[in-house]
């Protein structure tokens, strides 16, 4: 799918900005919180998921379609980005099982 020369480099800057600060924020809840480990885990876990579905998917959107099996190679990898996607929402929705189901101390 032809992008404008510059779309590609935004979209990947935007992304890891903003996941950078998804991540350090995570990470730094994290470290504050002495319970709810498997729930940050879960959450980082849905974090890493999403990164690598969304490379399979610019890399699906940036592939040559000149390609002789350019449909083909799309399709691959447009299906690889859906199915680690979900496991990165299976990821997510053990996260926020985990985090409500804490019983809280007062």
């Amino acid at each position: 799918m032809p992008l404008e020369q510059e779309t590609l480099g935004l979209l990947v800057g935007g992304f890891s900005s903003v996941f950078g600060i998804m991540v350090l924020t995570t990470l730094l809840l994290w470290r504050r919180s002495s319970t709810n480990n498997t729930a940050y885990a879960a959450v980082l876990a849905h974090f890493l998921f999403l990164s690598i579905a969304l490379y399979f998917l610019l890399k699906a959107i940036t592939f040559n379609v000149d390609h002789p099996m350019a449909s083909e190679e799309i399709s691959l990898r447009f299906g690889i980005s859906g199915i680690i996607w979900s496991l990165s929402m299976v990821c997510l929705l053990i996260g926020l099982i985990k985090f409500s189901s804490t019983k809280k101390v007062y």
